[in-house]
């Protein structure tokens, strides 16, 4: 069995591998969400070798875990580049988490987005989730619905409290 094969195999029992695509930074991206998010860490780095096309020994892919989710960076070129047609939602505790993945998914170049969407340095979007959001925009008495749904509408980043307190209607 080749290597590549053995690799096929295994991800067919555990699931799905997201590959990202990236222009020269998929190493520096690979690290910088290791840091960002719990039971993370970086797992095989391949180079280019003489045959190219990138120049012989810079990184061509890294494998890396964030989140406890698999992930390969690859090193494609600038063809690509990522779009809001698809984002990870990361579902938070509280507000301090929501601040804490806030902050360093856009720092250094980042841009916050509407209702809770943000775009980090590397282009990639984000939805920050505080626990709760979805049932209160989903509640079945459809005036505290439509107040969260708007008090959601009006901001960036989400604001636990006063989203509670739209749905609650105070």
């Amino acid at each position: 069995m080749t290597a590549f094969h053995a690799q096929e195999v295994c991800m067919t029992t555990d699931g799905f591998t997201t590959c990202l695509w990236f222009d020269g930074q998929a190493e520096e991206a690979a690290h910088h969400y290791v840091s960002i998010f719990k039971n993370s860490s970086i797992g095989n780095i391949g180079r280019y070798n003489e045959a190219g096309p990138g120049p012989a020994g810079s990184v061509l892919a890294v494998e890396f875990t964030a989140n406890g989710q698999k992930f390969v960076g690859i090193n494609g070129g600038p063809q690509f580049t990522f779009s809001e047609a698809v984002s990870f939602q990361i579902y938070c505790a509280d507000q301090e988490e929501v601040d804490h993945y806030w902050t360093r998914l856009t720092e250094n170049g980042g841009e916050p987005g509407p209702c809770g969407w943000l775009k980090d340095k590397y282009g990639l979007s984000w939805q920050v989730i505080p626990d709760g959001l979805i049932e209160m925009i989903s509640d079945p008495d459809p005036e505290k619905a439509n107040r969260t749904t708007k008090a959601m509408y009006a901001m960036s980043k989400l604001d636990v409290a006063a989203l509670k307190k739209a749905h609650d209607g105070a």
